[in-house]
């Protein structure tokens, strides 16, 4: 009789631990999976918000999808459908031609910006300059930024300018400000 309750003691004993261990390995599974999930980059950001259908269409078409999911930080003055609808009739639909993708590309790099600025720090470096701060963009030409009816205003280098609409959008590898008007090089 006491082997039979030592077995059945063990048994049970044995299906606990098994319980407990099952338990344990899945909700260290669990733990490990939502650590893993993480914010998505600039594109992810981008494509996930139809505002920017416009420029992920225009992003893909320049071969900039792995450059802007890299990790960056980045500032992008991300233009949306809206701006992208307020250029010359055909233009856009040029750009994306394969044969224009240098063009395209220097258009969308001049948007971006190397390191991560938020609104504050735009208006900081603004406000610290004496109303004009320059950006030097990715693409290598620059932009000015400045403050006008109490919003940013960027000037392109010919001297077309843009509002930014929205701010801080933030994305695992920097930062999206939305902005009006495509600005160009």
């Amino acid at each position: 009789m006491k082997i039979k309750n030592l077995f059945k003691f063990t048994a049970l004993a044995v299906l606990v631990l098994g319980i407990y261990a099952f338990e344990s390995q899945k909700n260290d599974n669990i733990s490990e999976n939502v650590e893993s999930i993480q914010e998505p980059t600039i594109v992810g950001v981008a494509a996930g918000n139809d505002n920017f259908s416009t420029l992920v269409t225009a992003v893909k078409a320049a071969g900039l999808v792995e450059t802007l999911n890299s990790e960056g930080p980045f500032t992008v003055f991300a233009p949306t459908n809206d701006a992208f609808n307020k250029l010359p009739a055909g233009t856009l639909d040029d750009l994306v031609k394969p044969e224009n993708k240098d063009k395209l590309t220097s258009i969308l790099t001049y948007h971006v910006v190397s390191g991560e600025f938020m609104a504050s720090d735009v208006l900081d470096a603004i406000n610290s300059n004496n109303g004009k701060f320059t950006i030097t963009t990715v693409q290598g030409d620059q932009l000015t930024a400045s403050i006008e009816n109490g919003n940013v205003i960027l000037t392109d280098a010919n001297g077309n300018s843009s509002t930014v609409i929205m701010t801080d959008v933030d994305a695992s590898n920097g930062v999206i400000h939305a902005i009006d008007q495509v600005v160009m090089p």
